[in-house]
């Protein structure tokens, strides 16, 4: 299968299926001397992994993440980081009703259209079970990102019509649905109950908050900082839509009210508001990068629907299994780590940017 590595000096390959032994990522491209235990990753894991509320799958994994390559004596070595998750509760029996059925709203049709073959246990590689490689490569990123300075939050917005008011974020963590505005946390689980009672799931988004990255970071044609922040996040599966600073409410603006002016204080070339995003032309400007993602809701529900099997035959469907209902709070942390993942692979590719850069390390 292609498709399945993205960075071009920091670069991270996944592997594994949802009911298979184990999944994981292989890191290339992490510098030696990064002081690295499975400690450092486990805290990313945990805040994605199943069973932590009634608002996600009852599967109950411990997640707990190995180290196999790529560290000695508790430092990275600069060779490939190899780092396994080994599935404990795959219950595949649960999936033998949709073997030869195509789920609305899930990859079963397309993965066949395009293999002539699918993994029906979970969805294999299109279940959200993938996104733990991504966690791990993206603990990674955020331990050498934070060194620089650069500091990641993500949080969501929105879970179905319900979005935050407030903002605090000692809040987001005080909730199991991650909302940095506890009102709006309360008023939302109250809407995922009700839905749950009948047999429902929602969509939401996560809004993602980038700091301390320098102006000058990305570049202005095919690799746009936005364009591959973009398409790592819109490689999340679930996620229908990436907006960068005022995204899809800039198309209803003006010029005068969407360009954002600049100022010097005190010899830094500062904005006086941050429509862009943080990012002109493909490059950062130094201020946030503010990312928003949008989830559709969890496909596999309750609910009978309509759909046909491999036969074409029309058929109606109950779908059994442990399933979240909503995606948002899960991933919420992988929006993160696809964020970091990115931004440090930006910052390496510009080391080589400038000459003098080049010229400045090299000499003695």
């Amino acid at each position: 299968m292609a498709g399945s590595s993205i960075g071009t000096i920091f670069k991270i390959s996944t592997w594994g299926e949802s009911h298979g032994k184990a999944l994981g990522v292989v890191v290339d491209g992490c510098p030696s001397g990064l002081e690295l235990c499975e400690e450092d990753i486990q805290v990313f894991l945990d805040r994605r992994k199943p069973g932590q509320s009634k608002f996600t799958t009852k599967r109950s994994e411990g997640d707990k993440v190995e180290i196999l390559s790529g560290v000695f004596e508790g430092k990275t070595t600069g060779t490939p980081i190899s780092l396994i998750v080994r599935n404990e509760s795959q219950i595949s029996k649960d999936y033998s009703n949709i073997a030869q059925v195509y789920r609305p709203g899930h990859a079963d049709f397309t993965f066949d259209a395009k293999y002539g073959f699918r993994d029906y246990r979970g969805g294999g590689r299109s279940s959200g079970r993938e996104t733990i490689g991504r966690v791990c490569a993206g603990a990674i990123a955020s331990k050498i990102l934070k060194q620089m300075g650069i500091e990641i939050l993500a949080y969501t917005k929105s879970i179905g019509d319900i979005e935050i008011e407030t903002f605090a974020k000692e809040e987001i963590n005080n909730n199991k649905l991650y909302m940095p505005d506890a009102k709006a946390a309360d008023k939302a689980s109250k809407y995922l109950e009700e839905l749950m009672n009948n047999g429902n799931s929602s969509g939401g988004t996560v809004e993602c908050v980038i700091s301390g990255v320098p102006a000058g970071i990305g570049d202005p044609v095919f690799d746009k900082l936005d364009a591959n922040l973009a398409k790592g996040i819109m490689s999340v599966g679930a996620v229908k839509a990436v907006e960068i600073g005022a995204g899809v409410d800039a198309s209803k603006m003006t010029g005068v009210d969407s360009n954002d002016g600049f100022i010097n204080e005190d010899g830094t070339i500062k904005k006086t508001r941050n429509n862009a995003g943080g990012i002109l032309g493909g490059i950062s400007d130094g201020s946030d990068i503010i990312i928003k993602a949008s989830f559709k809701p969890t496909p596999s529900i309750y609910s009978k629907q309509s759909t046909v099997n491999k036969n074409g035959e029309n058929i109606d469907i109950e779908i059994a299994g442990r399933h979240d209902p909503i995606i948002v709070p899960r991933a919420v942390v992988v929006v993160e780590c696809m964020a970091a993942i990115t931004i440090l692979d930006a910052m390496f590719v510009n080391m080589s940017s400038k000459l003098d850069n080049i010229v400045d390390f090299y000499a003695e």
